[in-house]
């Protein structure tokens, strides 16, 4: 104990002495409700498979999935009761400011396009090649390769691409092409490439990363959710699986930036509300 008087202490603390009279009480216990062991059970259905979700992911699956209109606090609460929450990510921080926009307002506006390795059991590499809409998250085209990707696996990147989104015909808009500066996207074939097909190439800034931050999180969660919990004994055992887990993220997957619903959910909910609107 101090010899000095608690009245002081707190003026020079700067608080009140009914708060250093206060004990310690900790932490209420969570609450339960009778209803908890459904909503337990309905989220191991959907953990079951896909083990790498947190709670807001959940959320958005097991509404989904059978009708509910779940608060996602309340999900929580039951997964930390059930043991079922994942530890918070360790998230490394660069200190480098990010002020740019990546998100576009429109779909075909804006595409980003980057490249990531999965190391295999067996000690062979996969090089897999994406293609990301700005707007939607929607993958437009993947292609993967047991050796680095060239200049024209890029190219032929940028056809599958242009194909999934432009397939009637010549006449479509200039969407911008957005990547890092290697060499397979500043080639000067990539260049009269990308013009060809109504393509405008952009760059990010050097040692920039975040500047391309959509890409970024794609990997993230290719790794997290898909190479993690997959088979990689082999490179012919990861081409095998990608298109499976492509179309997953397509169809699937939520995604916090769309109102936790996939790419392709919400491109369905969107025609539906312009439909609405022109009526």
């Amino acid at each position: 104990m101090s010899p000095h008087p608690v009245a002081a202490i707190c003026r020079t603390l700067g608080m009140s002495r009914s708060t250093a009279y206060r004990r310690g009480r900790g932490r209420a216990a969570p609450y339960q409700r009778r209803a908890d062991p459904t909503v337990a059970a309905q989220i191991r259905m959907v953990i079951r498979q896909r083990a790498s979700y947190g709670h807001r992911r959940v959320t958005g699956l097991v509404n989904r999935t059978f009708g509910t209109h779940y608060n996602r606090k309340r999900i929580r609460r039951v997964m930390q009761l059930e043991g079922l929450a994942r530890p918070r990510p360790d998230r490394r921080r660069t200190g480098r400011a990010h002020r740019g926009r990546i998100r576009r307002e429109h779909a075909n506006e804006r595409w980003c396009s980057d490249h990531f390795e999965v190391a295999c059991w067996n000690g062979e590499v996969v090089h897999i090649g994406f293609v990301l809409d700005c707007h939607d998250r929607e993958c437009l085209a993947v292609l993967g390769r047991p050796h680095d990707l060239r200049a024209a696996e890029i190219h032929a990147l940028m056809r599958a691409a242009v194909t999934a989104r432009f397939p009637a015909g010549p006449a479509r808009p200039v969407v911008q092409w957005l990547s890092d500066n290697e060499s397979i996207y500043t080639a000067l074939e990539t260049l009269v490439v990308a013009e060809q097909l109504h393509l405008a190439p952009i760059t990010t800034p050097a040692r920039s990363p975040q500047s391309n931050g959509m890409s970024e999180a794609f990997v993230n969660t290719m790794r997290r959710d898909y190479v993690d919990g997959g088979d990689c004994s082999s490179a012919a055992a990861v081409l095998a699986q990608l298109p499976a887990w492509i179309a997953d993220y397509n169809e699937v997957a939520p995604h916090s930036a769309l109102g936790f619903q996939s790419p392709r959910e919400y491109q369905r909910t969107q025609q539906v509300r312009t439909q609405f609107d022109s009526a």
